[in-house]
């Protein structure tokens, strides 16, 4: 009866080796294929391809908002509170209490390239009390409001001749709020 058990030992102990051996070949091809599937996760393309592949890629996994917004020209911004009771008031952004404007961002790694994005106005917030003229009060701060978008960003794959692109979050300001001041002067 011992003799037999002695035989089988060895046999108990062939397959226990065996199995580690084909873990061993599983985990070493798994990780021979994680570049492959990384490098088809993040195709790669050349210049010519590269834009096309942006847009398109946009278009079905990261829709952008409409650009309803036009940069205004380039002027040094100042708060406009002498302004304030002539305007018009047509757009939101010029009847705030915390005007801003818009401006034009450029990236020439990310897709969209360029977007606008709002600049505060003012660093106080405009009050208006009574019949007397509108005033800053730096009481309260004049604070943009952020959103989060995604683009993508043109990232150099590992032959440094093509390019992948990688989603990223940019936060961006889309408009400015009233809010109090951290602490009161």
């Amino acid at each position: 009866m011992e003799a037999g058990k002695r035989e089988a030992e060895p046999l108990v102990h062939s397959q226990r080796e065996r199995q580690k051996m084909d873990m061993k070949q599983i985990l070493i091809v798994g990780l021979c294929l994680v570049p492959v599937w990384a490098c088809k996760m993040n195709r790669c393309y050349d210049d010519s391809e590269l834009v096309e592949a942006a847009q398109k890629k946009l278009r079905s996994h990261y829709p952008q908002p409409l650009e309803l917004a036009t940069p205004q020209p380039d002027s040094e911004a100042s708060c406009p509170v002498a302004l304030f009771p002539q305007q018009a008031p047509e757009h939101i952004r010029d009847r705030s209490l915390s005007p801003w404007r818009y401006v034009l961002v450029t990236k020439k790694d990310h897709f969209p390239s360029s977007y606008v994005e709002a600049q505060c106005l003012c660093s106080g917030c405009i009050l208006i009390q009574g019949n007397r003229p509108p005033v800053e009060s730096h009481n309260y701060n004049s604070y943009p409001v952020i959103q989060s978008r995604v683009f993508l960003k043109k990232e150099l794959c590992g032959d440094k001749k093509t390019y992948y692109l990688k989603p990223v979050a940019v936060k961006v300001a889309v408009g400015c709020t009233c809010t109090r001041a951290n602490s009161y002067t």
